[in-house]
């Protein structure tokens, strides 16, 4: 056997080899906190993976297209011309920029949602990742471990965007044939981007805040509990849920996924645990409003019976994962 083919033997038959899947992905707001990470974890697996935002990259991007979901010819001939067979839709404009502009969050949400949902049924495309967030939940939702099926009674315009998505992505899958998924993401947190106008920001903010000045003031008041999850979480659960068997998945609206939660105050104490100096105060303001409208935590058993989820991270393997990740970034 020549080197060559030795090689060649080494890398397909070796334990830890995966073979690139053949589909092309398009992937919309990919520029944003989820799309930056997800890119990453897609372009591991998938030979095409094509990453569209409306702002063009910072930095060279591969296979990266301009796009705005509004667009919908534009997205059609993007879809057609690349041969997409799965579309995860990311472009959204999240809940605290959505109250500041409620009818572009209106027509970003909820338009840009729909023409996805269309070219998929017309372009027949194999799966489409639409998610959804807790801002579906509202006041009157039962708040500590919301169950998946509930009363939904959002009071953002965030919030009603995504239920209405949530309620076309049923239609879609029932009346059209597509193959459509969703999670309902909680706030997120993660060390690569920074967040990008949502209620949850203040638990990726403080990493940084407590790293570079010992000091963070939080918008939100000190015992306001709200589910969050590690961004690796996030993608993993993003992955399992898209790859999962067709007959294994029962919800069609979207998915409860739980991580962990707390109250700023539990995690500025988790964080003056590896930082003694790190001090924090508080002046809450109407994200605050918005983050008790949403449940303390979830129940998300439907998603670990039906694909398997469970979350790695706890609050203190968490803290000490953003600490240490961020302190090698500014070093």
């Amino acid at each position: 056997m020549d080197l060559g083919l030795f090689l060649i033997c080494f890398v397909i038959f070796h334990p830890q080899f995966k073979p690139m899947k053949e589909e092309s992905i398009l992937v919309t707001g990919a520029g944003g906190q989820i799309g930056t990470e997800l890119v990453e974890a897609l372009s591991k697996r998938y030979e095409k993976v094509y990453p569209a935002d409306i702002r063009l990259p910072n930095h060279p991007t591969k296979n990266f297209i301009q796009l705005d979901v509004l667009d919908k010819p534009r997205m059609e001939e993007a879809i057609s011309d690349l041969k997409i067979s799965q579309v995860y839709h990311l472009a959204a404009i999240l809940s605290a920029k959505g109250e500041q502009n409620p009818m572009l969050a209106w027509e970003v949400n909820f338009k840009g949602t729909l023409n996805v949902l269309e070219i998929a049924a017309e372009k027949k495309l194999n799966r489409v990742f639409c998610p959804s967030s807790i801002a579906v939940f509202g006041p009157n939702t039962p708040s500590v471990n919301t169950p998946q099926h509930t009363i939904t009674d959002p009071t953002t315009i965030y919030g009603v965007t995504k239920l209405a998505g949530e309620r076309w992505c049923v239609h879609y899958f029932q009346k059209r044939g597509v193959d459509v998924r969703s999670l309902r993401y909680p706030g997120l947190i993660g060390y690569k981007t920074m967040p990008g106008g949502g209620t949850t920001d203040y638990a990726v903010e403080i990493f940084h805040e407590a790293l570079k000045n010992n000091h963070y003031t939080s918008y939100i008041a000190p015992d306001t509990r709200m589910p969050m999850m590690f961004m690796p979480d996030a993608i993993r659960a993003t992955l399992n849920l898209m790859e999962a068997p067709t007959e294994q998945i029962t919800i069609r609206s979207s998915y409860n996924v739980a991580g962990v939660n707390f109250t700023p105050r539990e995690l500025s104490a988790a964080i003056k645990k590896q930082l003694p100096d790190f001090n924090i105060d508080y002046q809450p303001d109407f994200r605050d409003l918005i983050a008790q409208s949403w449940p303390s935590s979830l129940d998300d058993s439907a998603a670990a019976n039906d694909w398997g989820w469970k979350p790695a991270y706890d609050l203190e393997k968490m803290v000490k994962e953003m600490l240490l990740q961020l302190q090698a970034k500014l070093v």
